[in-house]
């Protein structure tokens, strides 16, 4: 493998140009398991990005993609239509919550999200008002493209250097209440303050159900999430829930909107949808949202993406479903959480730790001082695991065939990391 051209000429997320972070030669990929063309096996714990849920290399997705390929890979959703996108449409309807009921299949987490937006607006548009702002938290993250920035942590997230290029929305505060402490209603407060004084500005409201990801990974009480549900509902404000982070079984619930038995208008999903193996995302809503956008001057609603509905990553992604149908994600979703719970608090023991948290499939450990990239990447591959970390935050998201000896490892080389200072940045 050619790294030395890598490095001088492919740019790869979060890094420069200038000084480029090592990059790990992958060979293949099984179960959990990341095989390094240096011979190094890896235990992967970030599920590539918190989407290969069943592992890498699963016989039954291989199948299904095997299968289409040798119908059709891709064919324009304009005009046409096909069985793989009609069968996951319906796996969909029937596992969201409520009255969910029209799928818009887009190709990214990002992308879902863009189109949440213009649903929103031309949702208000075609009721002839004019609203053009969002309401969302601090220390939430979005997506990279623009629309998805502008709902992005203006001040303390990786798109601040875009802050007056962005259209500018309404932050309130992220609730403080962590996820398993006692409910404090004041979390709302500031919430409920903004909401009021804007509500005939705001389109919607979007936000992370229950864990803000990329923001920060906080984990937080289902308490806040009914009652940003409640306050919408007595504002006639519409609520769209960002679940592509936590859909598909990863907090140990189906989506994470389910902790607190709310139903958004607009929901969006992706990374887990495919397991991992396609960029897929689907941006899901009810009659009623749908119908109202198109009774608007426009007629229809304007967004059609050329790899919408993808064949190939339609016919992966209800081979995905099918694998989750089994129920067999509720029983390892548990286990991991159950293995965080006595593993991270170990970790509170030292000086370096600031916290640490977990919920389902997530565990996440807060240091005082940011992580050195390089120094620790190259740690943790030396020690046999893949977590890439970012700022303070060392966070596992591992497929859920993870069994306890590999949450035990990834644990395992944390602690070791705590213990090399060359990990940490002074």
């Amino acid at each position: 493998m050619d790294l030395e051209f890598d490095r001088n000429h492919i740019w790869h997320p979060y890094t420069s140009t200038l000084n480029p972070l090592t990059c790990y030669p992958v060979s293949s990929a099984a179960g959990v398991e990341i095989k390094l063309e240096t011979g190094e096996t890896l235990i992967d714990g970030m599920s590539s990005w918190w989407s290969t849920i069943h592992g890498y290399n699963h016989p039954h997705l291989n199948q299904a993609a095997h299968q289409q390929i040798d119908s059709v890979s891709h064919v324009m959703f304009g005009g046409i239509t096909h069985k793989p996108a009609i069968d996951l449409c319906k796996k969909l309807v029937a596992m969201t919550p409520g009255d969910l009921d029209k799928v818009f299949l887009a190709d990214s987490g990002s992308v879902a999200v863009e189109v949440s937006l213009k649903m929103a607006l031309q949702y208000w548009h075609a009721k002839g008002e004019k609203r053009s702002k969002f309401l969302t938290l601090r220390d939430g993250y979005h997506g990279d493209t623009f629309a998805a920035m502008s709902v992005t942590d203006p001040d303390n997230s990786m798109h601040s250097l875009y802050k007056g290029f962005l259209p500018e929305h309404i932050f309130a505060q992220s609730p403080n209440t962590g996820f398993w402490q006692e409910w404090n209603e004041r979390d709302l407060d500031d919430f409920k303050l903004k909401l009021t004084e804007h509500k005939t500005e705001i389109a919607a409201v979007i936000l992370e159900p229950i864990v803000q990801g990329a923001g920060g990974m906080r984990i937080y009480h289902p308490e806040f999430l009914k009652g940003v549900r409640q306050l919408c509902n007595e504002h006639g404000i519409l609520l769209i829930l960002d679940e592509i982070a936590t859909g598909f079984g990863r907090t140990g619930k189906m989506f994470a909107c389910e902790h607190a038995n709310v139903v958004p208008d607009i929901l969006c999903v992706g990374k887990a949808l495919t397991g991992g193996y396609m960029t897929l995302s689907a941006t899901i809503t009810s009659k009623k949202v749908a119908d109202t956008v198109c009774g608007g001057d426009a007629g229809c609603f304007m967004h059609g993406p050329t790899f919408m509905a993808n064949p190939l990553a339609c016919a992966v992604a209800n081979a995905s479903m099918e694998l989750l149908a089994q129920g067999d994600w509720k029983q390892q979703t548990h286990a991991i959480e159950q293995q965080f719970s006595l593993l991270l608090p170990e970790l509170l023991k030292h000086e370096l730790i600031e916290d640490v948290r977990w919920l389902g499939a997530i565990g996440v450990v807060q240091s005082t001082a940011p992580v050195d990239m390089e120094k620790i990447q190259q740690h943790f591959v030396e020690q046999g695991v893949w977590i890439r970390p970012f700022g303070k935050l060392i966070y596992m998201m591992p497929p859920f065939i993870s069994q306890p000896k590999h949450i035990e490892t990834l644990v395992n080389a944390i602690t070791t990391a705590l213990e090399s200072e060359e990990c940490f940045s002074e």
